[in-house]
C-alpha cells in the first residue's frame, strides 16, 4: 500500500485491497474495499472514483489494513465493519446485535406504504428497525411500532430512532406476547432459516449474524406458526419468508381463517413475502 517516495494513494490501498477480499471469497470484492477505504478516509465511494491520488497515511493505513482483514479473513459483513447499512432513505447504525438490513425485505415496506392514513402497524421481529424506520420516514401519517424478543437488538434501534429523529414506540416482546393486538397491519421478518442449514450458510451469516434472529427450527417455520397463531384476527400480515418457504406458509394462513393471500416475488424470482388479509 506505498508508493516511492510518498503516501500510498486511493488507487493502490483499493488495488491490493480487492485482491485481498476476492481471495477470501467476497464476490463483490471492489465494492466492499471501496466501503471499507470510504469509511477510513471519511469521504465518499464517489469522491475515491474521482480521486484515486487521495493519500492513504498513517493511522488510516492500520485501519484500512484491519479493515480488510476483517473482510478478507473473518469474512466480516462490511456493514458490521462500518457500524452502518443504507435502507430505503435511510443510513442504519448496524453491529452483531442485529442482522443486516437486506433489499428483499424492501417488499415489506412496499406493503406498508399502502395502509390507509393513520393506521396502526407493528414491526415485529424489528432487530435494527429497520421497516419501523424506513416506513415512518416514507408514511408519517402512521401509527409505527417495533417489537423484538431481543434487548440488545432493541437497543440498536432506539439508537437508530433517536438519530433519525423518528417517532416509533419499541416493545421487546416474544412476538405478540403481551403485546396490543389492536394493530391494523404487522409486517415482520421473522427467523425462517431451518436450523440445521444455518452452519452452511455463507460464512458472513453463519459466522456473525445474531442466531436468534436467524433460527427458526427444524423447518425454519416454528415462529411463522406462532405469530399466524397471534395474530389471527388481525386485518393485515405480512411475513418475509425463504426460499421454497411460501406453499407451506399460505396453508398456515388459511387455516387461521386468511381469506385473501398474495404473494410477492422479489428480484431473484423467490417468492420472499405473502401478505395475508381477513
Amino acid at each position: 500500500m506505498s508508493t516511492p517516495g510518498g503516501p500510498a494513494t486511493a488507487r493502490d490501498a483499493l488495488d491490493g485491497a480487492r485482491t485481498a477480499i476476492a481471495a477470501g471469497g467476497s464476490p463483490s470484492a471492489r465494492l466492499d474495499a471501496e466501503l471499507l477505504l470510504a469509511d477510513v478516509l471519511g469521504v465518499s465511494r464517489e469522491r475515491l472514483v474521482r480521486e484515486p491520488e487521495l493519500p492513504v497515511a498513517g493511522e488510516a493505513v492500520r485501519r484500512f489494513q484491519s479493515h480488510v482483514r476483517r473482510r478478507a479473513i473473518e469474512r466480516e459483513p462490511v456493514a458490521y465493519i462500518v457500524g452502518r447499512r443504507g435502507f430505503r432513505r435511510l443510513d442504519l447504525l448496524v453491529d452483531h446485535r442485529v442482522l443486516v438490513p437486506r433489499p428483499e425485505t424492501e417488499l415489506l415496506i412496499e406493503v406498508g406504504l399502502e395502509l390507509a392514513p393513520g393506521a396502526r402497524v407493528l414491526d415485529c421481529c424489528t432487530g435494527s428497525g429497520a421497516i419501523a424506520l424506513a416506513l415512518k420516514d416514507e408514511r408519517p401519517d402512521l401509527q409505527v411500532s417495533g417489537s423484538d424478543l431481543s434487548a440488545p437488538a432493541l437497543e440498536v434501534a432506539r439508537a437508530n430512532a433517536q438519530r433519525l429523529r423518528l417517532d416509533v414506540e419499541w416493545i421487546e416482546a416474544d412476538l405478540l406476547d403481551g403485546v396490543d393486538r389492536g394493530f391494523d397491519a404487522i409486517l415482520a421478518n421473522p427467523p425462517y432459516v431451518p436450523r440445521a442449514t444455518i452452519v452452511t450458510l455463507e460464512p458472513e451469516i453463519a459466522r456473525h449474524e445474531p442466531r436468534l434472529a436467524l433460527d427458526g427450527g427444524e423447518d425454519g417455520l416454528d415462529l411463522v406458526r406462532r405469530l399466524i397463531a397471534q395474530a389471527a384476527a388481525t386485518p393485515l400480515l405480512a411475513l418475509e419468508v425463504g426460499e421454497r418457504q411460501a406453499d407451506a406458509v399460505v396453508a398456515l394462513l388459511a387455516g387461521a381463517g386468511f381469506s385473501a393471500v398474495e404473494r410477492l416475488t422479489d428480484l431473484a424470482g423467490i417468492e420472499r413475502v405473502v401478505v395475508a388479509r381477513c
